[in-house]
C-alpha cells in the first residue's frame, strides 16, 4: 500500500471529523464555590440571543441555578423558561437526566435545545461529571463537554481557595475562570485572587464579570491555545501539577497509548485531566486525546490543526506526578516498542 488510510476521509482512528466533535451537543459545565455568582451568571445568559436553544441542568437539588420557583418540591422535573429554553433539576443521576432530556427532545415532549449547561452545587468537584461523559459511550455519542467554566468571588475567593480543597479543584480543572464581584471587592483583591488562581492554573483564561454580565462567547467555546505560562511546572500545596507534554517529532501511536494504559493502570484516580493534541504517525490532522482520571475518551482525528500550528500538546492536571516521571515513562515505552 503506497498510503496508510484507503481514502481522504478515514484515518487512523476512523473516519476523520471536519469538526472537533461533529454533530454532538455541547456541553458547559459550570461550577464555583457556594455564593460565587452562578444563578446572576446564568440568569443574564439566558437572556441573551447567545443563550436561546439552552438545556440548563441544575445538578442538586436545593441550588438556585435559576429561581427559587424554578426548584419544586418532586423529583427530577423539566421546567420551560422563556428565550425557547429549558431548566431540567436533578438530585438523582446526571445520566439518568441526561439521557431523559435526548428522549424527551425525540418524541417533542421538550423544545429543541444546542447547548446544555451543567450547573454543579458549590461544594461540588467537577471531576465526576467530566467522567460521566468519558465513561458512558451513550452519551459521549450525543453531547461533549465543552468547556468547564469555573466562578471565582473576588470578596472571599482568595481565603476559600486557601482552605476548600472542591474551590481548588474547581479553580484547577477549569477552562475559563471567571473572577465575580470585583466592583464590590475592591482592586486590591481581585489582583490578590487573580494571582492565586494564576498560579493554581496557569493554562485557563481568566475574566471579569460584573452584576453577571459576561461576554456570551466565554460560556460557548473553550479559549484556543494554550497560555504561554503552562509550560513549566507547577506545584500546588495539594500535590497537585500542571505541565504540557510536547513533541518536536510525530509521535507513534502505540508507544503513547501504552504509556497512557500504564500510567491510568498504575496511578488512575492522580490523572486529574489529561487533554489536548497529537501530531500522530501516519495521521493527517492532529488527533484529539482526553483523559479524566483512570477513564479515557475514544481518540479522535481532526481535519485540520485549530491553530494552524503542527505540533504535539498535551495538558496534564495530575496529583504527585511529574512532568519528568511523564516523559521517562514515555522514553522508557518507546524504548521497548522499538
Amino acid at each position: 500500500m503506497n498510503q496508510l488510510f484507503p481514502s481522504a476521509q478515514s484515518g487512523l482512528f476512523g473516519r476523520r471529523q471536519r469538526r472537533a466533535r461533529g454533530a454532538r451537543v455541547p456541553v458547559t459545565v459550570l461550577t464555583g464555590f457556594l455564593g460565587a455568582g452562578k444563578t446572576t451568571l446564568l440568569k443574564r445568559f439566558l437572556e441573551t440571543p447567545d443563550g436561546a436553544g439552552t438545556a440548563l441542568v441544575v445538578n442538586e437539588f436545593g441550588e438556585a441555578g435559576i429561581d427559587d420557583a424554578l426548584l419544586r418540591a418532586s423529583a427530577d422535573e423539566t421546567a420551560l423558561l422563556g428565550n425557547g429554553c429549558l431548566c431540567c433539576i436533578t438530585r438523582t443521576d446526571l445520566q439518568v437526566t441526561l439521557r431523559r432530556l435526548v428522549a424527551d427532545r425525540a418524541r417533542g415532549a421538550i423544545p429543541d435545545f444546542r447547548r446544555i449547561v451543567i450547573e454543579t452545587s458549590g461544594l461540588a468537584d467537577p471531576g465526576p461529571i467530566l467522567q460521566t461523559f468519558a465513561t458512558d459511550k451513550a452519551l459521549g455519542e450525543e453531547f461533549h463537554v465543552e468547556t468547564v467554566v469555573t466562578l471565582a468571588d473576588a470578596a472571599t475567593g482568595a481565603d476559600t481557595l486557601s482552605w476548600s480543597a472542591e474551590a481548588r479543584k474547581q479553580a484547577i480543572l477549569a477552562d475559563t475562570i471567571v473572577v465575580t464581584k470585583g466592583d464590590i471587592a475592591g482592586e486590591a483583591k481581585v489582583a490578590a485572587l487573580t494571582a492565586t488562581l494564576r498560579a493554581l492554573n496557569p493554562r485557563a483564561a481568566i475574566v471579569a464579570a460584573v452584576s453577571g454580565a459576561l461576554d456570551p462567547h466565554y460560556l460557548l467555546v473553550a479559549p484556543a491555545g494554550e497560555r504561554a505560562g503552562f509550560v513549566a511546572e507547577q506545584e500546588h500545596s495539594d500535590g497537585i501539577a500542571s505541565f504540557t507534554l510536547t513533541a518536536g517529532a510525530p509521535v507513534p501511536w502505540p508507544a503513547f497509548a501504552r504509556t497512557m494504559e500504564t500510567l491510568t493502570a498504575l496511578r488512575g484516580p492522580d490523572l486529574l485531566r489529561v487533554k489536548g493534541f497529537l501530531d500522530v504517525e501516519g495521521a493527517q490532522g492532529p488527533v484529539l486525546v482526553q483523559f479524566v482520571q483512570h477513564l479515557a475518551h475514544p481518540p479522535v482525528e481532526l481535519d485540520r490543526w485549530p491553530d494552524g500550528a503542527r505540533g504535539t500538546r498535551v495538558v496534564f492536571i495530575t496529583r504527585h506526578i511529574s512532568e519528568k516521571q511523564v516523559r521517562d515513562l514515555f522514553a522508557a515505552v518507546s524504548a521497548v516498542a522499538g
